[in-house]
């Protein structure tokens, strides 16, 4: 089973390398954090924010290149923890398929952002129990 969940949060550091974006439950009041690298949450942010760069950024280049193919973003899942990492999957219509393509979260979450309208988000429900602690 999923949950749908929304980003709550984007927590840019100039002085660390690690930065945070928060996940939270929609229609409910789980939410967690998930670790992320600068350029990602660099992306994530502009993109939320409206920013639209004069060439495609990676996220973009990702969207218009599946499109293209004529493929349709469907949403994003995080399906694992694993050793205090997740894996994640975005998951794209094609010609009546669904496929499912492995990827970062954070990556998955700039893809999401980039897509227009935005795709929904799910964390599977052992997933974000695990990650608060349930």
């Amino acid at each position: 089973m999923t949950v749908q969940m929304e980003l709550a949060r984007i927590i840019i550091s100039e002085v660390n390398e690690q930065q945070a974006i928060y996940l939270r439950e929609v229609n409910g009041s789980r939410s967690f954090a998930i670790v992320i690298g600068l350029f990602e949450a660099t992306s994530i942010d502009r993109r939320v924010k409206g920013f639209q760069a004069q060439r495609p950024l990676t996220h973009d280049l990702m969207v218009r290149a599946v499109e293209q193919m004529g493929g349709e973003f469907q949403d994003m899942v995080i399906t694992e923890l694993r050793d205090h990492t997740y894996f994640a999957s975005l998951r794209v219509r094609q010609n009546g398929e669904l496929i499912e393509i492995d990827a970062r979260p954070s990556d998955a979450i700039a893809v999401a952002v980039t897509c227009s309208p935005p795709l929904p988000i799910y964390v599977n429900e052992e997933v974000l129990r695990e990650a608060i602690g349930d």
